[in-house]
This record gives structure tokens, sequence and C-alpha cells, in this order.
């Protein structure tokens, strides 16, 4: 098959590299030259990707008319990049291609909207969109570490398309109909990642990181609910599986970032010091922002919020978490956990 790849930061060399392997035709599309000329001279990015090297068949371009007459074009460009990068790519997408979408978080320039719906709003309807999701770092696909991930899509035949394409023998795809879920378990995850990172950072312990990784999946599966996704999504590999990496890999810049707010750091100084972009403390402002109305009870992501955005200190935080009234977890007789 030909496939475009759209983006050249880890995730898109990654899965470049990957299809490559797999016998497909694959180019690579690149925003700033800079990134073109270094790949083009070296091959590779020891910054995103140490000791990996394209192969000679991997083409590079600046020019996103690459996509046109590809039978699957992978967005892997960050969340914030995700719409205007599609509006720039839409004269060359049609109907019939399957779009691959990498990329996890909320679309800020659409009212927070989740980024396949970003994608069906700049390409106007066009093309066959599918969430590849789960517990993946671009670091160890590229090593060819075993990995397993969802393809979720309303488009079956989409769905399975990408599955063929992108299986091999150390990278595994499920395929699965709730794009809704799949989608905010690979972004809400991002906050909690951020949430353990902050506890460890401050030296909570174990037991605070376990209670934030399993309340955080009570929250996400709740809010993916009111979203139009299904509970048990949040118990697969795109919600609990994910939200696991996210939490305790060393890859993760969420924890890392985390880290060092835990620590004593600002949030905006610790994210800008991650030097790359910490989805958490976006989807963090997104989830505020969609939940305002709602009335779902999320509070360690406005918990994180009032820590990130207004201020709050890291007891101040502990404590509204801790001290909130006493709840069931689940109860048979009166209905679900809270």
């Amino acid at each position: 098959m030909k496939i475009s790849v759209i983006g050249c930061g880890g995730w898109g060399l990654a899965v470049s590299t990957l299809l490559n392997g797999n016998g497909h035709d694959v180019t690579v599309w690149c925003f700033l030259k800079e990134e073109y000329e270094l790949l083009n001279n070296t091959r590779g990015n020891e910054k995103l990707l140490p000791g990996i090297k394209l192969d000679e068949k991997i083409k590079l371009t600046m020019d996103l008319s690459c996509a046109s007459g590809s039978d699957i074009v992978v967005v892997a460009v960050p969340s914030f990049a995700v719409y205007s990068t599609a509006v720039n790519l839409r004269p060359f997408i049609s109907k019939d291609q399957v779009i691959v979408l990498l990329s996890k978080g909320f679309d800020k320039s659409n009212g927070y909207c989740l980024l396949s719906k970003s994608l069906e709003k700049a390409l106007e309807g066009n093309g066959r969109i599918v969430a590849l999701t789960g517990p993946s770092h671009a670091e160890e696909v590229s090593r060819r570490v075993p990995t397993a991930v969802v393809a979720a899509s309303c488009d079956r035949e989409a769905a399975e398309k990408v599955q063929g394409a992108f299986m091999n023998g150390f990278f595994r795809v499920y395929t699965h109909d709730d794009i809704v879920g799949a989608e905010l378990g690979g972004a809400m995850k991002n906050i909690m990642a951020l949430a353990v990172g902050i506890s460890d950072g401050a030296g909570y312990g174990d037991n605070t990181k376990a209670m934030i990784m399993t309340r955080g999946i009570a929250e996400m599966s709740r809010f993916g609910e009111y979203l139009g996704g299904r509970k048990e999504t949040f118990a697969g590999l795109s919600g609990v599986g994910d939200l696991i990496v996210t939490c305790i890999s060393q890859h993760s810049r969420n924890r890392r970032a985390g880290l060092m707010i835990g620590a004593g750091e600002k949030p905006d100084e610790a994210v800008k010091k991650v030097g790359a972009v910490v989805e958490g403390y976006f989807a963090t402002e997104a989830v505020h922002f969609l939940a305002a109305e709602s009335g779902i009870e999320l509070p360690i992501s406005e918990a994180m919020y009032n820590l990130l955005f207004e201020g709050a200190s890291l007891e101040k935080v502990e404590e509204s978490l801790i001290s909130r009234s006493g709840k069931p977890e689940f109860w048979a007789g009166n209905g679900t956990e809270k």
C-alpha cells in the first residue's frame, strides 16, 4: 500500500519504520525545513529516537500533496496542530481514503472537541477516520518491543484495513467500534499521568499512585459515557492499558512534568523544561471546560485544574480530594460508583 505519514516527530518516525518494515511504500511529511534537512542528511533524529535510522526506501517531503492517492494517510502531528494541518491537507484527500489519527488530545480551537471530530470538520467529511491508540511509546515501537493497540472507528472496513496494514510480529492491532471512548481514554490518561508524576515528585508513595490511577479510570469512564462512549472501553487497551503505561514509564512527558511540579517547580515552567508537548496540561483545561455544565463528578481532573491553572497549593489539592464526603465505590443496591 501507498502510505503517507504526516508528521516527523517520534511517533511519525516510529510508525514509518514499522510500515516500511511491513512492505508498504512510505512517505514522511515534515513541517519544518530543519527537520527535513536533519532526516535527509542523517536518516534519524537522535533526540527523539536514539539509535533509530530510517530505511533508504522511506521518502521525505515538505509537500502535503504526497497524501494524494495514498491508500492510508497517517496524521501524527501534535494535538494543537491537527486541525490546521488537516485544513491544508484537505485538497489532497478523497472520500474513500483511510485517515489514521495517532494524535491524542482535544482541539481547543473548535470548542475542545475530540480530534476525530476536528479532522471531520477540517476535511469536510472526506476520508474514513480511524483512531489508532493504546499503550504504545514511540521509543519502544521503534525498537520492536511487543505492543498492542486498538484501531477504533465507526467504519469497520476502515478499521480492519488499518489492522492489516500495521500488524506484524511485534505490533498487534485490535479493532474497536467506540472511537469516542478510545480517543477520550488516550486524552484523559495524560491528566492522570501528570497527577501521578506530581504525587511521586512530592514523595507521596505507591498507595497514592494506585489511588490516582484507579479513581482516574472511574473518572475517565464516567466522562466517556457522558460524551457518548461506552464504559467497558475504558477497561481495555485504550483506557486502563494506556493509563498504566503513561503513568509509570520513563518515556512519559506527562510524568516527567509532574515530577518537577511535585518537587516544587511552577507548572508552566515544568511544561517548558520538558521540551515537548505535555498533553496532560492542555487536556486538563479541556476537560474542565467540557465538564462545566455536565454535573459529573471529576474530582482528580478538577483538582488538577485548580493546581495547574488556579494556583492552588498541593496541600490544598490533597485536602480537597481526601476530605470529600464518604461514598460507595460500588453498591449493587443503589447504583454506580462515584
